[in-house]
């Protein structure tokens, strides 16, 4: 090949092989977080309660018993009852995310979770991932990881292979 035929080729433009994407700032996922709590761990909450009885809210938490804290032999949790916790929302989160990859908080915040390669809806198994790379980013401080990052993915992102972006409305 002749040098003039490279240059001409140099000049050519590329195919852009990275899908551009709006990702989430850290303020947005922080507010959808908080809306979250409200809207999904309240209910989620009272059903517990309905559940296991009023005396299981005065019930020591996780932080309690992982710092040894007084509450945590006093009033020690319910396993049963965490587990029941823990699974209905995750249940919750994951089938918010794969039904159109919003929870009403990412709705307010008009952001959604999506696969990281393909920009579109994430599978089952990396919706479930990511709930449980949640667990990961709280005791490794993870969720402060995508203010370091140009993409803002946080760890339990990295984890799943999704990433959050802005929705066009």
């Amino acid at each position: 090949m002749r040098f003039r035929d490279i240059k001409k080729q140099s000049k050519l433009p590329k195919k852009a092989s990275a899908l551009v994407a709006d990702y989430a700032d850290f303020l947005d996922r922080a507010k959808a977080f908080v809306t979250d709590i409200f809207m999904i761990g309240l209910p989620v909450a009272l059903i517990i309660m309905m559940m296991f009885g009023y005396d299981e809210t005065k019930s020591a938490g996780a932080l309690d018993v992982i710092v040894k804290d007084k509450k945590a032999i006093t009033n020690a949790p319910n396993p049963t009852a965490s587990i029941v916790q823990i699974v209905l929302i995750m249940g919750v989160h994951v089938l918010l995310w794969r039904k159109d990859g919003q929870t009403p908080g990412k709705k307010f915040a008009h952001i959604k979770v999506v696969d990281a390669k393909t920009l579109k809806e994430a599978s089952l198994f990396k919706l479930i991932l990511r709930f449980i790379g949640y667990f990961v980013s709280v005791l490794t401080l993870g969720f402060f990881l995508g203010l370091f990052r140009d993409d803002k993915k946080t760890l339990h992102d990295l984890l799943s292979g999704t990433a959050v972006i802005h929705t066009k409305s």
